[in-house]
């Protein structure tokens, strides 16, 4: 990590609740929760209320403590990107210690308390999610390689393996099944964002595709894991943790998703600029709800597998 002393930058004597708040990336943190909670409904055991809320809770805790460590690394580049500048460190309402001290104790409690609350294996899935999103990916892939998302993705799909682990206290091919569908996901999500974020990641000098292998390579991968993203996501209807209300969603989103992606891969730069970038917001902004449907379809069935209804 650079060093961010030099830069421009004049604290505040007080930080509200909400900049410490806004540290732990609540967005993140909210589709953290949802996966694993659905990870969690749809095990073939159930979990005691009281047990379930608080590993939820605590995996919650152990997101935001990667927020914090990864906002504390990368505060030299987030205040060169438009997209993060206005983030607790480099707008000058948070120290970046303070953001390193969050991040160490909320690591440690929440690894702890789930261990607690849960399982140890629980715990130590978490406890890798945590050190492989604030080390592996923040401190080593995101400025080393174009693969950083491709790798790294690996890190927000965690969540819905640890549910399904608290609920059972093992894995299965399920529980790797939503992970994957996550993984696949996250690098056309990125990509999407990085062709229209324009010279964000070039003036922070981060190696995302688009900038080591040029905007139409970026075009090409994008269609090639949505294909891939497809086949896997409707595949997943065919399993234990599917049925006709997963696979209906799955078929539909699917299809918009494809038609997007070779949306994207027919146009040139001078296209995009023309409408700016209209279909790769779009797309950007239907892989949001992508993740969302499709996880909320399992929760449905699983639901409804519990009455006796959902599933096959």
């Amino acid at each position: 990590m650079t060093d961010i002393s030099s830069q421009p930058q004049a604290f505040e004597a007080e930080a509200s609740f909400g900049d410490y708040f806004a540290l732990m990336k609540p967005r993140v943190m909210q589709l953290v929760v949802f996966t694993a909670l659905v990870g969690m409904l749809a095990a073939p055991h159930g979990v005691h209320p009281v047990v379930g809320f608080a590993s939820i809770l605590f995996i919650a805790i152990g997101a935001g403590a990667s927020g914090a460590l990864n906002m504390w690394w990368d505060a030299d580049i987030d205040h060169i990107m438009k997209r993060t500048a206005n983030r607790p460190i480099p707008a000058g309402k948070v120290q970046p210690g303070e953001a390193l001290s969050i991040g160490v104790a909320l690591s440690g409690l929440s690894v702890m308390m789930l261990a607690l609350s849960a399982n140890f294996l629980a715990a130590g899935l978490l406890a890798f999610t945590i050190f492989f999103y604030a080390v592996v990916y923040s401190m080593w892939l995101k400025r080393s390689t174009p693969q950083n998302i491709v790798i790294g993705g690996a890190a927000g799909a965690f969540p819905p393996v640890i549910g399904w682990v608290v609920a059972t206290g093992s894995m299965s091919v399920e529980a790797w099944l939503m992970f994957a569908l996550i993984f696949i996901w996250t690098p056309p999500h990125f990509w999407a964002l990085a062709l229209f974020m324009k010279s964000d990641y070039d003036d922070a000098g981060v190696p995302m595709l688009t900038v080591t292998h040029g905007r139409k390579t970026t075009r090409k991968h994008i269609l090639a894991y949505t294909v891939v993203l497809a086949v896997l996501a409707v595949g997943t209807a065919f399993t234990s943790i599917g049925g006709l209300i997963y696979l209906t969603v799955a078929v539909i989103l699917n299809a918009l998703f494809l038609k997007g992606a070779v949306a994207i891969w027919r146009r040139d730069e001078a296209d995009a600029e023309a409408d700016g970038y209209a279909v790769e917001k779009s797309f950007f902004k239907l892989s949001l709800l992508y993740l969302f449907l499709h996880f909320g379809a399992i929760m449905a069935e699983a639901l409804l597998r519990s009455s006796g209804l959902g599933g096959w």
